[in-house]
């Protein structure tokens, strides 16, 4: 497991898929997002661990009945999901808070899960992966975190191999009632709470994306949404994605 504990590796690539580009950037750059996590990693478990669980594990039952077992898991955090993975699916975790990784290390040795290949700090927008390094990536709670949602899409396609799938677990903003008002009113503290409380479905997926994508509210009453993607063909030209 020592490969587990280091840093990654220098990977090649071409870039960024189609030559994207960030969306301007948001209140919640990279390091509100650090420092957010920062004072949650000792109690992320206990607070967002209950909560998460439905969509958490759903997510993961998808990983785990799609072909394939070179699985990327963006966001790992502490690693509450790793355990659930089936043993024959190889996993590369990411995660921009070391804090966090810290944490999820400590799982994979104290459960010795021989599947978890790499447990990396890395920026989920431009990796250090190879272009077509996975079969899988599944994004847990991410969405919603990173400064620019669809460069994070951007660049999963360009890490995931042609008839690859791509996975979302996320909160998104609700359409209407008392939800969306405590959605709404939330969003002042996002730098705080290290999310987006009131963040769309559409700020992730341009409308063609939208239309082929398989959408499910999870547990608890649909507070969360699994988001499931066929990478297929060519990639989406660059408007389509960050305009």
């Amino acid at each position: 497991m020592s490969e587990v504990l280091q840093e990654a590796p220098a990977e090649t690539g071409t870039g960024v898929a189609g030559g994207c580009v960030p969306t301007p950037r948001t209140a919640l750059d990279a390091e509100a997002v650090k420092a957010a996590y920062r004072r949650w990693a000792g109690v992320y478990d206990t607070l967002f661990g209950g909560v998460s669980a439905f969509g958490r594990k759903r997510a993961v039952a998808a990983v785990n009945a799609l072909p394939g077992t070179a699985v990327l898991e963006v966001g790992v955090g502490t690693g509450l999901a790793l355990p659930h993975y089936r043993s024959d699916k190889r996993i590369t975790g990411i995660d921009l808070s070391g804090d966090m990784l810290d944490r999820a290390r400590q799982r994979v040795a104290r459960l010795n899960l021989r599947n978890v290949d790499a447990l990396l700090e890395m920026d989920a927008e431009e990796t250090r992966f190879a272009d077509g390094s996975f079969d899988i990536a599944v994004a847990m709670f991410v969405a919603s975190v990173v400064p620019h949602p669809r460069r994070l899409l951007c660049e999963l396609k360009r890490v995931v191999r042609p008839g690859g799938h791509i996975l979302f677990v996320n909160h998104f903003l609700a359409t209407g009632g008392v939800r969306l008002a405590v959605e709404r009113g939330m969003a002042r503290a996002s730098r705080s709470l290290g999310w987006h409380p009131d963040f769309a479905i559409e700020s992730l997926l341009p409308p063609a994306d939208l239309a082929q994508a398989t959408i499910r509210p999870v547990p608890p009453a649909g507070l969360f949404t699994l988001v499931s993607l066929r990478r297929d063909g060519e990639l989406q030209p660059v408007e389509a994605l960050v305009a």
